[in-house]
């Protein structure tokens, strides 16, 4: 079902200071940085060989990184696990008890479907399921 793990996830409250370490300290190379106004973010996604650390920060004071942010200070924030078909796996994980966060699986603006784990079902980690073609 688990394909790899696509990404971790890490909120920041400076994109440019959080990429002064993992851009010009670490030597990652930005592949992608975008707007997501629909989720109220700012993503900056780092390769790391064959996964990727995604950096979000919020654009402003509402939605659930902003609140996460508020809460809990910078840190991880989800763990994403590449899996080839989102249906089967979303079924597979509620025919074992586990809660998902949504029904359906959502759209990214990029077209990928996803999902999230409630943190309670995965031993209070937030897990994010990302469709993935074979060929990634």
């Amino acid at each position: 079902m688990i394909e790899s793990i696509h990404h971790v996830a890490i909120v920041v409250d400076d994109m440019e200071h959080a990429l002064s370490f993992y851009r010009d300290a670490l030597g990652l190379e930005v592949k992608e940085r975008r707007r997501v106004e629909k989720e109220g973010v700012e993503i900056v996604f780092l390769p790391t060989g064959d996964h990727e650390i995604e950096l979000v920060r919020p654009l402003g004071d509402e939605g659930g990184i902003a609140r996460f942010l508020k809460k809990r200070g910078p840190g991880i924030h989800h763990i994403c696990l590449g899996v080839l078909d989102i249906e089967g796996a979303m079924a597979r994980l509620r025919s074992a008890g586990a809660e998902m966060l949504s029904e359906e699986p959502q759209i990214g603006t990029d077209g990928t479907r996803y999902a999230f784990v409630h943190p309670q079902s995965a031993q209070g980690v937030l897990l994010e399921l990302y469709e993935t073609s074979e060929s990634e």
